[in-house]
């Protein structure tokens, strides 16, 4: 298998592995209504617990050296930013494109969860939907710049490099 196929496969587990390592709790307990706790049923929803524990399994006995570092870009406009003062909207336009690049990060790692809904009555489409769901935990994203592009517009570029993510990798081995 050649390094790209391997970055490609890496990237998902990657962020599954950042996803459980703030974890402090194990997800295979869960706690009952008295507060004792109990063993938590792996084959639940349909197997999608088992399919969890499978994936973290094959990132964790991975054998990758070489991780990637993965960055991001985040726009934002300032006009568009509540505040009272051009400063205010200006550091909020900053803050939200760091939040768009934080989402960026998000999907890259954990992946988009697609859903969509097509409705057909009498053979013809009355309605056709889709959205797409981004969630997961980023630890260790660093700001390589805050730029501002063209006279209403910021720009953040935020990364989670190699180093990080080898370090997260052999923390959740180490772990498990």
């Amino acid at each position: 298998m050649n390094k790209e196929k391997m970055i490609e496969k890496l990237i998902p587990a990657v962020g599954l592995v950042l996803c459980l390592g703030g974890c402090q709790s194990s997800f295979l307990t869960d706690m009952d209504d008295k507060g004792t706790t109990s063993t938590f049923n792996v084959l639940s929803n349909k197997g999608e617990d088992a399919a969890h524990l499978a994936a973290i399994n094959e990132v964790l006995d991975a054998s990758v050296d070489n991780v990637p570092t993965i960055s991001a870009m985040g726009y934002a406009v300032v006009s568009s930013q509540p505040g009272r003062s051009a400063n205010q909207k200006r550091l909020m336009a900053i803050r939200s494109a760091r939040m768009a690049a934080m989402r960026d990060l998000a999907e890259q790692i954990h992946g988009l969860k697609v859903e969509g809904n097509t409705t057909v009555i009498d053979l013809m489409v009355q309605n056709d939907t889709f959205r797409g769901i981004v969630s997961g935990t980023i630890r260790g994203a660093r700001t390589v710049r805050i730029n501002p592009t063209g006279t209403d517009t910021y720009e953040v570029l935020l990364e989670i490099d190699k180093d990080t993510l080898s370090y997260l990798l052999r923390q959740a081995r180490s772990v498990a």
